[in-house]
């Protein structure tokens, strides 16, 4: 289900309990004696954190050449495949995401722990939408210094100017990366995808007053990404100053509205669809109409011609596309969909 720099992650069932998990297999043959220091370093952190937006360490066997770390199965992949899959995402959909990634940020950052290469490929989600911090490889512990704070680790489009200028990695780097992360999930691309060489990406980073920022964004958007992209990391809020910040609070209030209107109107279907259809029927139709209510908020990122056939094919296409669902999503994310969490 994904490959990263030392190996490939695979889903996995314990035959034991029956849950899905997700096994991070590394081959040792071949690695310097401190790339394997720096996995088990990863291993320990992993252990150690324990947070809703951060994925679970469940446990690791190790032989001769291989190293598995077993984690928290997230069903729905990395933001970075939803990206390949559906393109870029909406400014509400995006903060309802980054509105959880902070919240893992913050616990990160109060454990004294930077991710150090925060990205859409390192955010996993669950089909609930849930979001889980993943991939510490080249994460930083400040409280033990495990390793040198003046490295440069992370990836070069998403990298803070000063963790390229050598001057150290600390919690405020963490949200540069996710202002980059933010321009990524809603154009498709990082901030410099048009160069090819990182050199020069690097040199940009460091140049430029700032990222250049996506055209057509809100006012309180560009206010939070020029917050993140201050030169100088103590001018940058914190993770947790963030949360506040308008442009999520926004966005958040006028999601929780629309799913509250969105269960009003699944009640009022519901006791319609039974009072004048056989059971068979009126599901068909709340199926269809509740994710077609939803797809005005944050299912929209599903293709678009799914829900033009849907609106304007109806009749044909109503019991085809009904049941193609339940087959393909399967009834526990359909219930997860039709109904809101507290």
């Amino acid at each position: 289900i994904g490959r990263g720099q030392f190996g490939s992650v695979y889903r996995a069932l314990n035959l034991n309990t029956g849950q899905m998990v997700a096994v991070k297999r590394i081959r040792l043959e071949g690695l310097k004696e401190d790339e394997v220091t720096q996995l088990m370093k990863e291993v320990d952190l992993v252990k150690s954190l324990s947070h809703p937006s951060i994925v679970k360490y469940e446990g690791m066997a190790r032989d001769e050449d291989t190293l598995n770390i077993v984690l928290e199965y997230a069903e729905n992949g990395s933001l970075g495949q939803t990206l390949k899959a559906f393109g870029k995402l909406n400014e509400r959909l995006v903060a309802s995401y980054v509105v959880k990634i902070l919240e893992g940020l913050h616990y990160l950052h109060r454990c004294d722990v930077v991710h150090c290469d925060l990205k859409a490929a390192n955010i996993l989600t669950t089909k609930n939408g849930n979001v889980k911090l993943s991939d510490f490889g080249v994460s930083l512990n400040l409280r033990a210094m495990e390793r040198e704070i003046k490295d440069v680790a992370g990836t070069p489009n998403w990298m803070a100017p000063e963790v390229i200028e050598l001057k150290g990695a600390s919690t405020k780097s963490d949200i540069w990366s996710l202002a980059c992360t933010v321009i990524e999930l809603l154009t498709g691309r990082p901030p410099y995808a048009e160069i090819a060489n990182s050199m020069t990406v690097m040199f940009r980073i460091v140049e430029d007053q700032m990222p250049p920022l996506p055209e057509g964004c809100s006012e309180p958007l560009q206010d939070f990404l020029k917050q993140c992209f201050h030169k100088d990391p103590v001018m940058r809020p914190s993770a947790e100053l963030l949360c506040e910040h308008y442009w999520l609070k926004k966005n958040w209030d006028a999601l929780k509205v629309s799913l509250y209107a969105v269960h009003d109107l699944e009640v009022n279907l519901w006791c319609a669809l039974n009072r004048n259809c056989d059971r068979k029927t009126a599901f068909h139709f709340y199926v269809v109409s509740v994710l077609i209510f939803k797809s005005q908020t944050w299912l929209d990122i599903l293709p678009k011609w799914i829900w033009h056939m849907l609106r304007h094919r109806y009749p044909k296409v109503l019991p085809m596309i009904s049941h193609m669902v339940l087959l393909l999503v399967g009834e526990d994310f359909l219930m997860a969909l039709i109904v809101p969490s507290a």
